[in-house]
């Protein structure tokens, strides 16, 4: 490991994200690396400094992981950013930043894969979301099929007000649970109006009860 450089080991790191997320790397003042996505890019560069109003600025001064919305004012684009800072032996040196393209009105349907052709589905017929047998499962309330998106890619690109990670292997429309019921120790089991049943783990099941307020 000590023979790898730090540009090709960050180049091996930005290959766990997807294409559509941007990697941003900053010492404590200015970023140090940027790789851009194919979905959105906020034109940094090596040098540049870190401005305040940034997701990575907010990492920085907070000295935690920070997850938000960032509007247009800072970049000239909109994006939804996760930023951890770095610590070498207590000392705060810098921070890792994902920026992920928000949900804009052009993408309101998710097209799924049915039988030989493809169906476009509205964000709100959508019940909910599985990953099974590593391929992702889109089911309404009349039809259900495949995507090529995985379920963390859809967590980034679906309305946050209606849907809700509830377990490794599901997201959830909240607007099509009918009943909740609790099932094993500090786990839920959601019905969906189209009969189906979905879990909520005990990893998810705090967040998904405040989100829900109950």
């Amino acid at each position: 490991m000590k023979d790898i450089k730090p540009a090709t080991l960050l180049d091996i790191v930005s290959e766990l994200f997807s294409d559509e997320t941007s990697i941003a790397v900053s010492n404590t003042d200015k970023y140090i690396y940027y790789r851009s996505s194919k979905r959105i890019d906020l034109k940094i560069k090596p040098g540049d400094p870190v401005k305040e109003g940034t997701i990575t600025y907010k990492a920085l001064t907070e000295l935690k992981k920070v997850s938000s919305f960032i509007n247009r004012d800072v970049f000239g684009t909109p994006y939804y950013g996760m930023a951890v800072p770095v610590f070498n032996d207590g000392k705060l040196e810098g921070c890792v930043t994902a920026i992920f393209p928000t949900l804009t009105s052009g993408t309101s349907v998710v097209t799924i894969r049915v039988n030989e052709g493809w169906v476009p589905v509205p964000f709100a017929d959508i019940l909910y979301i599985e990953a099974k047998h590593k391929k992702t499962h889109v089911y309404t309330a009349d039809i259900s099929g495949i995507h090529k998106d995985t379920l963390n890619e859809f967590e980034f690109s679906l309305p946050k007000e209606d849907f809700i990670r509830c377990h490794r292997s599901f997201i959830v429309n909240v607007k099509h649970i009918k009943d909740i019921y609790p099932d094993t120790h500090s786990t839920f089991l959601l019905k969906m109006k189209n009969g189906d049943r979905v879990p909520v783990s005990q990893t998810y099941s705090s967040y998904f009860r405040k989100l829900l307020r109950f």
